[in-house]
């Protein structure tokens, strides 16, 4: 154990060093269960207050704080912080550019409903998802086109609100902008001690992702029209074929990310192409990049916007990793990984795998679906794991993101996604929840993945 893991002691034992991390789940569930709210403020607040009050359990309250900031000073940290900032931008583009009409075109031309129309649905959302990186935002600008196309379509309720949950998490999972990604890629390392690149994280990533996806698909094809009533008529939406051509920069900037396995290059060329675009085939004017509100002496447009937007969940990260800090210096983490390195099944890489897959789904319940915290909390404990049974990197992110983005983010009444599916549209959580197929096939293929050893390679 390394000796900067028993700086911090705690009054009543080490056990008291996850009293900042228990603090935050208290804040979770009282957000999302009692509250039915959800914003990354408030649970950046939850973080925050827990380091505020956990810290008065160890012996020295100025050690405590040194550690918490040691943790938000970390390279990981930083560089997640730095990529969210970057990509907020992207994303609020690709949003400006209203991607979602596009395909409610594209449903209205060629004329499908029923089973047909929730299985199209799944597949927009999830290249809307894709697209901004958003699982959230995705839900927001989906649901009040799709959903009431969809019931006039024929599709039925319970699937079509499923379908636009399970896009949204698809889009989370597999995206090379989205907060999951960037922190389960940066959260594993290698032996070197450089982060997992997210390109690689993410070419890794596809096969799991795409055969999720094709079944989801098909069953969604077959079961999302059963009940549904077709009733004809025009689809009364703000469809926009024009912003398809956005498209265009969204696939450089994967192919980009992916091909020089810098993150940083592709948003460079997705955010300058896709500008260039949308000037150019009028989707917004210049006044939307960049501009002067003199009235409120303010700066405007999606690039602010983006920074702005970004910023709740840079500081959710930050609150995080300083908790994080404090479980490390106090040597909880290694303990956590030692108990389950010694246990039984932990001497294997598939039985690792198993123990770590139960770890991630008890984390992201506990932290009510909020699957971006409950990786950057389970993730350094994933990390020392899978260094130690020569798991490689990009297997260890895959199995971290795809875990908490599957079952566990959608468990009704502990789900922010189940939440937010329900408000939309008057459909209670329970309901919400069976219909997002996606979350049930997502675990399924990860457990299938585990049990086989599909996809799994050593570092060395």
């Amino acid at each position: 154990m390394e000796s900067r893991q028993n700086l911090l002691t705690f009054r009543g034992g080490i056990l008291f060093s996850l009293v900042p991390l228990l603090i935050y789940v208290f804040f979770c569930v009282v957000l999302f269960i009692c509250f039915k709210a959800f914003n990354m403020e408030a649970l950046a607040v939850g973080g925050f207050l827990a380091l505020l009050a956990g810290g008065l359990f160890c012996t020295s309250y100025k050690a405590f704080w040194d550690s918490v900031i040691k943790g938000i000073s970390s390279i990981t940290s930083v560089s997640v912080v730095i990529i969210l900032l970057l990509v907020g931008m992207f994303s609020q583009l690709i949003k400006t550019c209203g991607l979602s009409g596009g395909f409610v075109w594209i449903a209205n031309t060629i004329g499908i409903h029923g089973g047909f129309f929730t299985a199209f649905t799944f597949l927009a959302t999830c290249i809307v998802s894709t697209a901004t990186g958003s699982s959230i935002g995705t839900m927001f600008i989906a649901f009040p086109i799709f959903y009431p196309a969809g019931m006039i379509l024929g599709a039925n309720e319970m699937f079509m609100a499923g379908s636009i949950v399970s896009g949204a998490i698809f889009g989370d999972n597999l995206a090379p902008i989205s907060d999951t990604t960037i922190a389960s890629a940066s959260t594993q390392q290698f032996a070197d001690g450089h982060p997992a690149d997210i390109g690689g994280v993410v070419s890794s990533r596809l096969p799991y992702s795409a055969v999720a996806g094709l079944i989801t698909i098909v069953m969604f094809a077959v079961l999302g029209g059963m009940g549904g009533t077709f009733q004809g008529g025009e689809i009364d939406a703000a469809a926009n074929p024009m912003s398809l051509i956005m498209l265009i920069p969204v696939v450089v900037m994967l192919a980009v990310s992916t091909k020089t396995r810098n993150i940083y290059a592709g948003i460079l060329a997705g955010l300058s192409l896709g500008t260039a675009v949308g000037l150019i085939a009028g989707l917004f004017p210049f006044s939307a990049v960049f501009a002067n509100d003199a009235a409120n002496n303010a700066a405007t447009g999606f690039l602010i916007d983006g920074v702005n937007s970004i910023l709740p969940t840079c500081a959710l990260v930050l609150s995080v990793f300083g908790i994080m800090g404090v479980l490390n210096d106090s040597g909880m983490l290694a303990r956590i990984a030692d108990k389950i390195l010694d246990s039984r099944l932990g001497q294997t890489p598939q039985g690792a795998e198993l123990i770590c897959m139960a770890g991630i789904s008890l984390t992201t319940i506990l932290l009510g679906g909020v699957t971006s915290a409950s990786i950057l909390t389970f993730g350094p404990i994933l990390n020392k794991i899978g260094a130690a049974r020569n798991i490689h990197p990009y297997r260890r992110s895959n199995l971290l993101d795809g875990t908490a983005n599957s079952l566990p983010a959608i468990i009704p009444f502990m789900s922010v996604f189940v939440f937010i599916g329900s408000a939309l549209t008057g459909l209670s959580p329970v309901v919400v929840a069976f219909g997002s197929l996606y979350g049930f096939v997502l675990f399924a293929v990860f457990l299938f993945s585990v049990l086989t050893g599909w996809g799994r390679r050593p570092e060395n």
